[in-house]
């Protein structure tokens, strides 16, 4: 087919001919594929549109439906030749995966209106400061007595898998800003997600030093000083400061001047990624700048409706980037082989860490915080993993020297794809009794 398209081409005298992209061979596959995958697109576009309104009532979620859809396009040639394949494109996954994260934490960063106050914050300070370390704790025991896996590496799945992910935990978080109070879980998952994917960065880079020069003085040293102290108060300080100065540019100036009579949404994905790229630039952490901006934004907002025309448009982009994601991880798992290698020890962890190690740690956690029973077990249980956690392997592995890396991906493939599928399935009636009550 791509040979008759070049004679063809060459034959009529057009000069697509001499395009560089003509003189590669996926160049000339994706050119003869276009309209296939436009059409494959506003499939996916309409899908973010209309499957919300179906799946409402339904045991079933939007990332569950993409997974599948991308299991089945990437199995029929010719998609089948073009599976992403987390070995062979490390640096696009990272990449991918992490812009879809930011936006997601900017959008969880404009939900929450509740001030910071120690009683208000007491669930998701409990969930952050004990939950998220002991579960890394807990998986890298798994990771080394279980699957055999070197300290270093072990650290690093135990922070890769720790973290609840934001992306994929929507239906369990605040749908949208508001006044009023928020629903106590609905509000624990969401400033959970929101902080922990950041506060996780720390073991990340302990892994990453680890696996280079090992676990001596000078790497705990370095940890202590750089990743927690600098790197997180450079984090804290340009998300906190520049999310304060654009809210008062958006809300707060005189009438006449106000960047909020725009009324253009998509503000919301400038102001991400300049708190992003500049802390980032800075050395410190922009994903927790990032939602620390969000909040910032929220609270200079107050009653202003622009403030939602921004939460739609970074949770529209986000959904739009999750599907298209989540589609080439069905590619990876099928194209991919991901699951191939899968043995019995490999099942064990996962559903170790799914339906033992979170839910406990996580109830353990909230000893007593007055909350009843089933919200305790839903916070407990909903601790979603997905987009946040491939970033993470993938950052970590572009960075570090970590020689059976590789043999983490069908680890951490497989607790997502049970996470997506168990608690895809439990999402909607768990949240709907929740509710009504």
């Amino acid at each position: 087919m791509t040979a008759s398209l070049m004679t063809i081409l060459a034959a009529t005298g057009g000069t697509a001919a001499s395009d560089p992209v003509m003189q590669n061979e996926v160049g000339r596959d994706m050119v003869s594929l276009y309209i296939p995958l436009l059409l494959g697109l506003g499939v996916l576009i309409m899908m973010v549109a209309w499957l919300p309104l179906v799946l409402r009532r339904l045991p079933l979620s939007l990332p569950i439906i993409c997974l599948g859809l991308g299991m089945v396009i990437f199995s029929w040639p010719p998609f089948s030749d073009y599976s992403p394949h987390p070995m062979e494109t490390p640096v696009i996954i990272e990449k991918a995966t992490e812009l879809i994260v930011i936006i997601s934490l900017m959008g969880a960063g404009l939900k929450i209106s509740r001030p910071f106050a120690r009683d208000g914050w007491a669930l998701p300070v409990r969930l952050l400061a004990l939950t998220m370390p002991l579960t890394i704790v807990c998986l890298a025991f798994l990771g080394s007595w279980l699957l055999g896996f070197p300290i270093a590496t072990a650290l690093l799945l135990g922070a890769c898998l720790a973290p609840t992910d934001p992306v994929l935990a929507s239906d369990v978080q605040i749908e949208r800003p508001a006044n009023t109070d928020e629903d106590e879980v609905r509000f624990a998952l969401t400033a959970e997600a929101g902080l922990n994917d950041a506060l996780a960065f720390p073991f990340v880079h302990l892994a990453i030093a680890a696996s280079i020069a090992g676990f001596g003085a000078d790497v705990w040293k370095e940890w202590a000083v750089n990743d927690i102290a600098v790197r997180g108060l450079i984090g804290i300080l340009v998300g906190m400061v520049l999310g304060t100065l654009l809210g008062k540019a958006i809300y707060k100036l005189p009438s006449g001047t106000r960047l909020s009579r725009t009324g253009d949404g998509f503000v919301a994905l400038g102001v991400t990624l300049i708190v992003y790229a500049l802390t980032e630039y800075l050395h410190g952490y922009g994903f927790l700048a990032v939602f620390l901006a969000g909040l910032s934004l929220r609270r200079e907002a107050g009653d202003h409706e622009y403030n939602l025309r921004m939460h739609d448009f970074a949770d529209e982009t986000e959904r739009l980037l999750m599907m298209i994601l989540l589609v080439c991880f069905g590619g990876m798992i099928i194209g991919g082989g991901l699951l191939q290698e899968i043995g019995w020890n490999h099942v064990v962890f996962a559903l170790l860490v799914i339906l033992i190690v979170r839910p406990v740690i996580g109830w353990l956690s909230m000893t007593g915080i007055k909350r009843s029973r089933g919200e305790r077990f839903i916070v407990s249980f909903f601790g979603i993993r997905g987009l946040g956690s491939v970033f993470y392997l993938a950052f970590a592995l572009n960075h570090g020297e970590f020689g059976n890396g590789n043999e983490l991906w069908p680890v951490v493939s497989l607790v997502i794809f049970i996470s997506i599928l168990l608690h895809g399935v439990a999402v909607t009636p768990t949240m709907r009794r929740l509710d009504k009550k």
